[in-house]
């Protein structure tokens, strides 16, 4: 199953978009296997991602379910710099950490990682990212690179919230033993 598995993933398009109703592409690919979601749940893949699946999974071609979101070109998100307020709302949405910036100062998108998710755009109070076509797609995109930028953008979250816990039950214990 775990090589089942690698396989599924590996012809997915590595946006973790979440549109298939999965955490990411690797969430997906398990339900895939396991037979708990069916093979057109990825719009990103398109009907070439279907085909694909259908092929490696000997199961038939269906069409693309449209609940989950059309089919559309590569995009990546733009950040207009006059607009943006630096919330850092965006940074933690990312989910290849593509975007930089720092809180209180402007935010870019680093083109060549952003998988065109449009994660970023719900958190943005100023409504300050669009997402434009990609005319470079796919030359710029790796999803050797996007995995493993998802994989980190992962870990990195999951280490800022130990960090916090561990920092608040210093001061908790600082406190009581004061």
């Amino acid at each position: 199953m775990p090589t089942l598995v690698k396989k599924i993933d590996a012809l997915l398009p590595q946006t973790q978009c979440t549109q298939c109703g999965f955490a990411g592409c690797m969430p997906y690919a398990e339900a895939i296997a396991t037979g708990e979601a069916d093979i057109n749940r990825c719009p990103p893949g398109g009907t070439a991602g279907v085909q694909a699946l259908a092929a490696l999974l000997h199961r038939p071609v269906v069409a693309l379910d449209l609940t989950c979101g059309p089919h559309l070109p590569h995009r990546v998100a733009v950040i207009d710099e006059a607009t943006c307020i630096g919330c850092a709302k965006c940074l933690k949405a990312c989910p290849t950490d593509a975007i930089i910036g720092a809180n209180k100062f402007m935010h870019t998108v680093i083109a060549e990682l952003c998988t065109g998710c449009d994660l970023c755009i719900p958190p943005c109070p100023v409504d300050c990212i669009v997402m434009l076509e990609d005319a470079n797609f796919p030359a710029l995109t790796n999803k050797d690179v996007a995995r493993d930028r998802f994989g980190f953008h992962q870990f990195r979250l999951a280490r800022n919230v130990q960090e916090r816990q561990t920092l608040l039950a210093e001061k908790e214990r600082a406190v009581l033993g004061a």
